[in-house]
């Protein structure tokens, strides 16, 4: 199984110059949307990067490789990886698959300066994203009251470290199948995903940054031995995209 694991593209919060401003779902901004487009374009018709054909690395004969055959897209339940997500669905003519537990760490939140401090909320409901994004799939726990459980407020690193193994787990289940697949998920569990996939342990010692629509491919050769092709890959955007 081939695994591209992608940042979405910048949202309002990644662009504020005052933290204290964020939202607690923000969307793509204009910059964003060209990340997403241009990805989304890059991942359907753009040369493969990883040409050589034959056997082994002495074989050095190579091809024109265009798109990289996706054949599953999955995206976090926030709201910029959704819409970052759906360019890609629409160039690869595959429908995006929800998957609540790649969200980012701390799920939806914001932080107040006054007694309220941190708040919870529930996230965009069934019914939202469905007006939104009608061919989307979404799991039963996204319901009308959304998905986030708004009484957990802020997700702590633990938390996010758990979900980051869940998944591993899960993609580990998939590892002998043929399946090209993306996840388009965010900065601070991707960290956590690349170390739970590579038994890293987690901590803030080491870390994995990712620039917006920054892929990564990590290549399963069976349930246990993978291949880090690449990480921070950002050669399909022009320099005045990066972010």
């Amino acid at each position: 199984m081939q695994l591209y694991i992608i940042r979405h593209g910048q949202s309002t919060n990644n662009a504020l110059a005052d933290q204290w401003d964020r939202v607690f779902d923000p969307q793509l901004t204009d910059l964003g949307w060209r990340q997403a487009q241009t990805l989304a374009e890059h991942l359907a018709r753009g040369i493969h990067p990883e040409q050589k054909i034959g056997s082994s690395e002495e074989d050095t004969g190579v091809r024109t490789v265009q798109g990289y055959g996706i054949t599953r897209l999955f995206c976090s339940a926030m709201h910029r990886a959704m819409q970052t997500a759906q360019p890609i669905g629409t160039a690869l003519k595959l429908n995006p698959e929800v998957w609540v537990d790649i969200h980012e760490v701390g799920g939806i939140f914001l932080q107040y300066r006054d007694e309220r401090e941190t708040v919870g909320y529930p996230g965009k409901t069934r019914t939202e994203i469905l007006q939104e994004f009608p061919n989307y799939t979404l799991p039963d726990k996204i319901t009308n009251q959304g998905w986030w459980d708004v009484n957990l407020g802020k997700e702590d690193w633990p938390s996010c470290q758990a979900r980051a193994i869940r998944a591993a787990q899960q993609l580990r289940r998939w590892a002998d199948s043929e399946e090209r697949i993306a996840i388009v998920s965010h900065g601070g569990f991707i960290d956590s995903l690349v170390k739970a996939l590579t038994n890293q342990l987690p901590g803030r010692n080491l870390a994995y940054h990712n620039f917006n629509t920054a892929m990564n491919r990590i290549d399963f050769l069976d349930n246990e031995r993978i291949d880090i092709r690449y990480l921070n890959r950002v050669d399909h955007l022009p320099q005045e995209l990066v972010s």
